[in-house]
């Protein structure tokens, strides 16, 4: 099985600004800005909040509750209304896209979507980002590929025709959906969740980024760091990047790329790893 860090929602360059953590630790990940897309802000909900009134507030009015939203990754079941038959969907294209082909990525892997979070409150009604809070990379969602679409223009079922990677003539090459399975499996076991779904609160467990160090560097166990007989996380393989001390190890995380794989075929450690970012850490468990 391998792994997949998959950046993904609001960053500096769509969006450009942090995804909100709210008071109660409610994570709200934040799909891009896009034009080509049908669905709008306004028409999205994710942990009780209107996601065009999240926009208009943090964005400060730049996105409006009537602007576009591209809904990729669409992991949570009560977000927006779908025809029956709907299953958790992923698309890519271009250059990630591509990344994911030499990686051979397909069914029985793993994504993990990761974003740039900071905590918000409520002031006079209205969302702001608390002052002085930390800018962090958080886990918030995961995929297991259950199957790969082309979409090449062969007929796909009318339940997927929502998506924005299916609008006509909206994307690169080699555009590709990647379909959720119905049950997480870890190492042969199926484990009591969804093959793909939302985490609903935040945890330290799921944070990557180091305690007091801005966003790009990483503190993680020491296992991910690569030898010369193990390959490095994609995108990594500056030996530079990585600085072991004790049983963690700091990374300087890349800036560029959406789509850091991880094999655990070199690392079996990963397993018991995601096991407890999923299972284990949060009280409340998984929104799905």
């Amino acid at each position: 099985m391998k792994i997949i860090l998959s950046r993904k929602a609001f960053d500096s360059g769509a969006g450009k600004v942090a995804n909100p953590i709210l008071d109660d630790g409610t994570l709200i990940p934040m799909p891009i800005p896009d034009k080509q897309s049908s669905i709008r802000y306004q028409d999205i909900v994710v942990g009780g909040e209107n996601l065009g009134i999240v926009a208009s507030d943090l964005t400060r009015g730049r996105t409006r509750r009537d602007h576009f939203a591209h809904l990729d990754p669409d992991l949570d079941p009560g977000a927006y209304p779908r025809e029956a038959g709907w299953r958790p969907l992923f698309g890519q294209t271009d250059a990630a896209q591509s990344v994911l082909s030499r990686e051979s990525v397909g069914p029985g892997d793993l994504f993990l979507f990761f974003g740039w979070f900071r905590r918000v409150t409520r002031i006079g009604g209205r969302l702001s980002y608390v002052p002085r809070s930390p800018d962090v990379h958080v886990i918030w969602g995961w995929m297991q590929v259950g199957e790969m679409v082309p979409v090449n223009g062969s007929p796909l079922p009318d339940w997927m025709s929502y998506h924005p990677h299916l609008v006509p003539g909206s994307r690169g090459s080699n555009n590709t959906l990647y379909v959720g399975q119905d049950k997480l499996e870890l190492a042969g076991t199926t484990v009591d969740l969804p093959g793909a779904g939302v985490c609903g609160t935040y945890d330290d467990r799921r944070r990557l980024t180091k305690p007091g160090s801005s966003r790009s560097l990483w503190e993680l166990p020491a296992w991910f760091a690569p030898t010369d007989t193990r390959p490095p996380l994609g995108y990594h393989s500056d030996p530079g990047r990585w600085q072991i001390n004790g049983d963690r190890v700091e990374l300087t995380s890349a800036a560029r790329g959406q789509e850091f794989v991880l094999d655990t075929a070199s690392y079996p450690e990963a397993i018991p790893w995601v096991a407890d970012l999923l299972i284990g850490s949060s009280a409340n468990g998984p929104r799905t």
